[in-house]
């Protein structure tokens, strides 16, 4: 509805003391003082000394809170799991170094076994210069089969050796993932991720 500013004084005066009356009529029993309708209280600035006083209690009480029961535990957590990964990479240096030596062993065999065929070798072509062909022969093939021996004697050491280095790998990696994340991961998931890296 469309009301002109000249209604609107003329009705106004009016409104206002029909309004007063009855407000007047309904509200005589309660009066609210003038003071009570002062500043809000925490900006009252009567109020201010009594909460900074709460304030650095409250302040206080939490920070006793946090030094002595919420950083001791988050400390002692980290120290835990810096044990753990501590522990888990020795192990996991130990290993490797245990692995490199028996590679190093093997190929400290194959090296002796190519020696020792060789001189087998030698000691074979000298005394085919004096023998017949057929001996010559005969010698030839025995250290033929002495070095397949040899050679699958050794390929056999070293896969079971590469066979438990795969597993010990793949066990520190659970572990690792196990203390890292705090998830299981699967077999499957970590023995392609163990064999992704060897390759």
């Amino acid at each position: 509805m469309f009301v002109t500013s000249a209604f609107a004084q003329e009705s106004a005066p009016s409104a206002d003391t029909s309004h007063a009356a009855t407000g007047a009529d309904t509200h005589s029993g309660t009066s609210v003082p003038a003071e009570a309708h002062g500043a809000f209280p925490p900006f009252d600035p009567a109020t201010f000394p009594s909460q900074l006083l709460w304030l650095a209690i409250t302040f206080g009480l939490f920070y006793l809170f946090l030094k002595r029961v919420v950083v001791p535990r988050v400390g002692g957590i980290i120290d835990v799991r810096n044990d753990r990964i501590s522990q888990d990479l020795d192990q996991a240096a130990k290993l490797k170094g245990e692995a490199d030596a028996a590679v190093a062993a093997y190929e400290q065999e194959l090296a002796e076994a190519k020696s020792n065929a060789n001189s087998i070798g030698q000691q074979a072509a000298d005394a085919a210069k004096a023998e017949a062909e057929a001996a010559r022969k005969k010698i030839e093939a025995s250290l033929d089969e002495k070095l397949g021996e040899a050679e699958a004697r050794i390929s056999s050491i070293k896969a079971n050796a590469m066979k438990e280095v795969g597993s010990i790998a793949e066990d520190t990696a659970s572990a690792i993932v196990e203390a890292l994340v705090g998830g299981k991961a699967s077999k499957a998931e970590v023995a392609a991720a163990v064999k992704s890296v060897a390759r």
